[in-house]
């Protein structure tokens, strides 16, 4: 590995460890976005294509980001409102992964650009309020 590459691995390695959580949410939607982005772009019926990879990549994020709500801090509501978004979602990527279809994907996309979306908004305000 280059001087360069090590370089760029550990300026992204700070940047991440350094992140405002609010930012480090926002990180993980965007790259479960770009999986299922590219999920959809492949042949998901071809066996060596990457798209089992990619959905499962998507899917591994938002389990992550529901296994990290916490209902003690409050907001149960929402809490039980995300979580049923993000259990939507995982069951829409394990179907599309088990009938290698892109069908499902755009629900998902749908579901996860409106939560980055909500997430920008607090991070502006949040901002704001600083």
């Amino acid at each position: 590995m280059s001087s360069h590459a090590n370089a760029a691995e550990a300026y992204l390695t700070s940047s991440v460890e350094t992140a405002p959580p609010i930012k480090i949410v926002r990180l993980l939607y965007q790259g479960a976005l770009r999986y299922v982005a590219q999920a959809a772009t492949t042949d998901a019926s071809d066996p060596s294509s990457r798209f089992v990879e990619l959905c499962s990549n998507a899917d591994a994020i938002v389990a992550e980001l529901r296994l990290a709500l916490d209902p003690e801090a409050g907001g149960g509501e929402v809490v039980d409102n995300l979580t049923q978004l993000y259990l939507f979602c995982e069951g829409e990527l394990q179907r599309a992964m088990l009938e290698r279809s892109t069908d499902r994907l755009p629900g998902v996309k749908r579901v996860l650009d409106t939560l980055l979306e909500a997430w920008q908004h607090v991070e502006v305000q949040t901002v704001r309020a600083a």
